[in-house]
């Protein structure tokens, strides 16, 4: 059987990967150039410093499953993030911890004191937290609200904290400790070798053919017994029902000498300043040496049709052409919408690579009982 897979990021090949040693013969096409999607990292021509061309990438996970995955197709060197943030010209610690809340407001509380002063802080008649501002005003109160996420969320989104899902701050973590590490998880890295180099690994098997630069349509249906498609859910049916909406960035790039910033990642989060955050690449590879530094200035902005898309917005109006979209998913036969993209749906790596293991064992059930494939493996509604 022949089974075609649209996209090569993450998502489209470890499903690849696992129908390929299953026995399948599969065919991965990119519109790109280069595989790994978003996580695509690159040696920089000038300064040497492997590249997160589109953007950081953190691979951070609690799946003992998802981190031995990764870890047989090339070698992780643990790293821990750190991200600081620049408000009225001074430098804080983010996530919002014990250091960040002490120095804002100029106090020295212990933990317990710090916890009981956010709760004083915290608005108390907020009866249903639906959007964004009123799940941080609930959480931490106006004070860290205003100063760490209201403008830096309207530059990010370009609309206001009032009109965007709870959901977004609900990723962010509140510590009461000097904890700074930006994640969790106990299994934290990023690949010696880059992202790409990775994505390759798992696209290395002889039942695997990778077609890059090719931009596969619906037509491809025709084609292959079975497709699975990891890009744009609007763009597989040319956009019949409206675009979906996303956040793009843009990146300007600049080569220094020595260390611009000292960490990976500062944002901003006063409006005066035109970008979100900076990224210093450099710094994602701390076990590496170079003279010279890049950096990457981030620019969020509405997301067009021949944009990259970065961040789905799911407001009112998404979420309606969602539910038109959906309905016509499940309306194809023989294709399957998975990854984020397809599923209009935030997810972090270790996530998409559990559901596209979670994806191509369902697929190989359905197959040898003979049932019927689904369209999506995980509801994005």
């Amino acid at each position: 059987m022949e089974v075609a897979i649209v996209g090569a990021g993450f998502t489209g090949a470890v499903i690849a990967r696992e129908l390929a040693e299953a026995g399948y013969k599969v065919t991965v096409f990119d519109e790109r150039n280069h595989v790994a999607g978003n996580c695509h990292t690159e040696r920089d021509a000038e300064s040497g410093v492997m590249t997160h061309v589109y953007g950081p990438h953190i691979f951070h996970t609690d799946s003992e499953e998802v981190w031995a995955y990764v870890n047989r197709f090339g070698k992780f060197q643990n790293y821990r993030h750190q991200v600081k943030t620049i408000h009225a010209g001074q430098v804080f610690s983010m996530p919002i911890n014990l250091h960040t809340i002490n120095q804002f407001f100029k106090k020295s509380m212990s933990p317990a004191q710090a916890s009981s002063f956010i709760e004083s802080l915290a608005v108390k008649n907020i009866t249903s937290i639906e959007s964004f501002e009123q799940q941080a005003l609930a959480f931490m109160g106006p004070e860290l609200y205003e100063a760490f996420f209201k403008n830096y969320t309207e530059k990010q989104w370009a609309v206001s904290p009032k009109e965007l899902p709870a959901s977004i701050l609900q990723r962010l973590p509140m510590r009461f400790s000097y904890n700074d590490n930006y994640f969790n998880h106990p299994h934290q890295g990023i690949p010696i070798d880059g992202y790409t180099a990775i994505v390759s690994s798992i696209l290395n098997h002889p039942c695997i053919d990778v077609h890059l630069g090719v931009k596969a349509s619906r037509k491809i249906k025709s084609e292959f017994e079975h497709v699975f498609f990891s890009g744009p859910l609007d763009a597989w049916f040319e956009y019949e029902s409206g675009s979906l909406g996303y956040r793009t960035l843009d990146f300007t790039r600049e080569v220094h000498e020595g260390d611009y910033q000292g960490c990976p990642v500062v944002n901003y989060a006063d409006s005066d300043i035109p970008y979100t955050r900076i990224s210093e690449h450099k710094h994602f590879a701390p076990w590496e040496e170079h003279d010279l530094t890049l950096i990457y200035k981030e620019y969020s902005r509405a997301c067009g049709v021949n944009d990259i898309p970065y961040y789905p917005i799911r407001l009112v109006q998404d979420k309606s052409d969602l539910v038109k979209y959906v309905a016509k998913a499940q309306l194809e036969e023989n294709v399957s919408f998975v990854g984020r993209l397809a599923t209009y749906r935030y997810i972090d790596m270790d996530k998409a690579i559990a559901e596209a293991l979670d994806a191509a064992r369902a697929f190989l059930s359905c197959r040898s009982e003979k049932r019927d494939v689904p369209s999506f493996f995980v509801a994005p509604i």
